[in-house]
Parts: C-alpha cells; sequence; structure tokens
C-alpha cells in the first residue's frame, strides 16, 4: 500500500482523535488485525431480534399479536430517539426542528397504517382464547408510549380532565402523576383503588416517569415549536404539521387501537373488559379525554369535536 499525502493525513487525524482521549494509536491500530469483518446478521443482531418471540400459547396468531406489539416499540424508540435529540438542543433552527418533527410523524404514520394488521391478521376466536392468558397484562403498559407523552406537551394537557382546572405548572410532579389521564384508567371505577395493572407499572416505572416529567418540562415539544421566531411559528406548512402530528397521535392512533380492541372484545356476548381490566372505551375514546398535545392550535370548536368526526 502507498504512503500517499490522504493517507497520512487520515492518520495524523486518527492519532489527534486518540491522543484527545488519551489512548495510545499504536495499540487501536494493532487492534485492527484481530477484528472480524462485520456481517449484517451481526450488526443488525438478526439471531437475538429474532428469538425474542415467546408464546404463552399454542394459537398461531398469538406470534402475530407478539411481533406487531414489538414493532411498535421499536418505533416508539426511534419516536423518543428524535425527540431526545431536538429537546436537548439549546436553541434548535426552524429547519431541525421541522426535519425532527417530519421524522416523528412519519414514524406515527407508519404506526396508524399497520393497524389493518391487528383488524384484520388475526382470527377473533384465536385472540379471545389466547389473551386470557395475557391477563393482566395489557398496552396500557407501554411505559416508552408515555414517555413520548411527556416529552411532547406540556403535563396539564395529560391531566384527567376533570382535574386540570386544580393543576399548574407549581404542582408537585408526585400529585400531577396521581392525576394523569391513564390513572383513571387503572383504578377501580367502583372503589377507586389502584388495579393490579396500575399498581405494577407504577412499580416499575413510577420513578423513572416522574424523572422524565421533570427533565422534559421545559424542553418538550411544544416548548421547542414556542422557541422558534414568530414567524415560523406563524407558518401555515409548519403549523399543519403541528396539528397533524397531533390528530395522528391523539386521533387517529387512538381510534385504531379502539377499533381493532372493539373487534376482537365485542365479537362474543360477555363480559367485555380489556385484559388489565380497565374501562377501556371511556380511556381510549378522544372525545371523552380530549386529550390534545397542542390546542393552542386548534379552535374552540375543533376542541368541542375533538375525535367526533373518525
Amino acid at each position: 500500500m502507498e504512503v500517499t499525502p490522504e493517507l497520512q493525513h487520515q492518520l495524523k487525524k486518527i492519532d489527534e482523535k486518540y491522543k484527545s482521549i488519551n489512548q495510545n494509536t499504536e495499540t487501536h491500530l494493532e487492534g485492527l488485525l484481530w477484528s472480524k469483518p462485520i456481517t449484517y446478521w451481526d450488526y443488525i443482531q438478526t439471531d437475538a431480534l429474532l428469538n425474542l418471540q415467546i408464546q404463552r400459547t399454542t394459537l398461531p396468531d398469538e406470534m402475530v399479536f407478539i411481533m406487531y406489539h414489538q414493532v411498535n416499540e421499536l418505533l416508539f424508540k426511534m419516536i423518543l430517539w428524535e425527540i431526545e435529540q431536538l429537546a436537548h438542543t439549546e436553541k434548535p433552527t426552524t429547519d431541525y426542528f421541522t426535519d425532527k418533527l417530519g421524522r416523528i410523524s412519519r414514524y406515527f404514520d407508519m404506526l396508524t397504517t399497520s393497524f389493518t394488521i391487528m383488524t384484520d391478521g388475526m382470527e377473533p376466536e384465536q385472540y379471545l382464547k389466547f389473551r386470557n392468558t395475557l391477563t393482566p397484562a395489557s398496552g396500557f403498559q407501554s411505559a416508552q408510549y408515555r414517555l413520548i407523552e411527556f416529552a411532547t406537551t406540556d403535563l396539564i394537557n395529560l391531566i384527567d380532565y376533570r382535574f386540570r382546572a386544580t393543576i399548574d405548572r407549581n404542582t408537585p410532579y408526585g400529585h400531577a402523576f396521581d392525576h394523569l389521564y391513564w390513572q383513571a384508567a387503572g383504578k377501580d371505577y367502583k372503589t377507586g383503588e389502584k388495579t393490579f395493572l396500575l399498581q405494577e407499572f407504577e412499580r416499575k416505572y413510577k420513578k423513572v416517569f416522574l424523572d422524565f416529567m421533570e427533565e422534559y418540562n421545559t424542553i418538550n415539544l411544544w416548548r421547542k415549536y414556542k422557541q422558534l421566531p414568530q414567524e415560523d411559528q406563524n407558518n401555515e406548512v409548519l403549523v399543519q404539521a403541528m396539528r397533524h402530528l397531533d390528530k395522528t397521535i391523539n386521533i387517529t392512533w387512538v381510534m385504531g387501537h379502539f377499533n381493532a380492541a372493539k373487534k376482537y372484545i365485542e365479537s362474543v356476548p360477555g363480559n367485555h373488559e380489556a385484559t388489565g381490566g380497565s374501562d377501556w372505551k371511556k380511556y381510549m375514546l378522544p372525545k371523552y379525554q380530549k386529550r390534545i398535545f397542542f390546542p393552542e392550535l386548534w379552535t374552540k370548536e375543533e376542541i368541542e369535536n375533538w375525535g367526533e368526526n373518525i
């Protein structure tokens, strides 16, 4: 190999890189001699991914159910990855904000258009059998989805609408947490006691949630939007992109989930509770909670009729 001026320049850059972290360049170069060539399956960890689907029953469609939810969680991670970068950029440019918003929207568009896998991709008879083995687990317990909510909007917009007038930005996070909209779905509607579903969810994630709520209180997606120049905040294309994301997450995605649940849960007479025991209709339907991430971007009439025309 000829040691060209270009190669010498690259070696100098490599040497500077390792010296900057107090490392010996020769040691790292020698390490290249023993490193293995990378393959697709090693890089993507294909074998590990394909061994994460563990059925609890012998029913074939349970595998569809498992894989679909795992795909959702991977997309949730992609969404959080983009939001994290934007949120921790001190003064994002409008172009940077718009680019990240576009990525987040595309991930959620993919989620919403994939619901036919659930609604049309399983036999109701199989679902109604294997779902009993999943009790009391529930999609309610997707921690990443809760983190997306905390990282997207001001906390007040996630509070149960019955308590919003009593909570503001000075309310302790623990008190606000106990009045989040999804708390109602995790409590016995007769006694008000927390269900096992909610108790286990909080046991595993409450501290993570409280820390995350505090971290994103002033750097969530809405707060970053408000940092943009006023002219850009009023840009019609950007406003429509914000509205699209809000509607996609809080109406289209939620209704896709609702319609899938409704098809299977109500396909036979009898008890129509969700696996976690929640009042799933009032928990999921947008018209009840009026969960809106960016209320300032919607008219009073649109808010009053939120989710009614879907």
